[in-house]
C-alpha cells in the first residue's frame, strides 16, 4: 500500500512540475522569441505610451472618431475584467430598447444601420467593425474633422484587414488603429 501511495505522490509532483512549470515557461519563452508583440498583448504604442491593444475594443463617443461595436462588458462597457455578452435573445425587450437608443445616436432607423454598430459581440470587447460599418460613419467623422470624405474613406481602405488566406473570416477594420491613423492624418490637415 505504501508503495502505491509513494508512486502516486511522485507522479502528481512530476506532472505538477511538468505541466505547471516547465510547459508554461517553455511556451512563454517560445512566444516571446517568435512573436513578442502578440505574446505581450498586441499593445499599440504611441509616443512611448501604450494607448490600447489591437485585441480589445475601446469606447469612442466623440463624433470625430469612429465608433466601435456596443459593449456589454462591465457596467459601463469595454471593461476587460467583465468580458461577456449581454445574453439577451432576439425577443428581449431590453435588447430592443438598447438597439433603438443606439440607433438614435446615428440619426437613422435601426434597419438602415450596419448590424455590428447596434449589436455587441459575445465578448463585449470586439476591437473590429465591418468595412460597411466604418463607411457608414464617414459623413459624421469627416464633417466633425473638417476633412474631405474621400480622405476618410481612403483611411478606411488602408485600415481594412482582409480575411486570412482570402477565405477565413471576414474583412474587418480595427477601430483603435483607424482612429489613430485618423488623428495622424488630421494633424497634417488642420482646419
Amino acid at each position: 500500500m505504501l508503495n502505491h501511495l509513494r508512486a502516486s505522490v511522485v507522479m502528481v509532483a512530476a506532472f505538477t512540475v511538468l505541466t505547471g512549470l516547465i510547459y508554461p515557461l517553455a511556451i512563454t519563452g517560445i512566444g516571446q522569441a517568435l512573436w513578442p508583440g502578440r505574446a505581450n498583448g498586441s499593445a499599440i504604442v504611441r509616443d512611448g505610451h501604450v494607448v490600447g491593444s489591437a485585441l480589445i475594443g475601446q469606447g469612442f463617443a466623440e463624433p470625430r472618431y469612429f465608433w466601435a461595436r456596443p459593449s456589454a462588458a462591465g457596467d459601463k462597457g469595454y471593461d476587460g475584467r467583465g468580458s461577456s455578452g449581454s445574453n439577451f435573445g432576439p425577443t428581449s425587450q431590453a435588447l430592443a430598447d438598447r438597439i433603438a437608443k443606439d440607433a438614435m445616436r446615428f440619426g437613422k432607423p435601426a434597419g438602415q444601420i450596419p448590424a455590428d454598430l447596434l449589436t455587441a459581440s459575445a465578448s463585449g470587447l470586439d476591437p473590429d467593425i465591418s468595412p460597411a460599418a466604418a463607411r457608414f460613419q464617414v459623413p459624421r467623422v469627416a464633417a466633425a474633422r473638417g476633412l474631405p470624405e474621400a480622405d476618410v474613406s481612403a483611411l478606411i481602405a488602408l485600415a481594412t484587414e482582409q480575411p486570412f488566406l482570402g477565405i477565413v473570416g471576414e474583412a474587418r477594420v480595427n477601430v483603435l488603429k483607424l482612429n489613430l491613423a485618423l488623428d495622424e492624418h488630421s494633424a497634417g490637415h488642420p482646419h
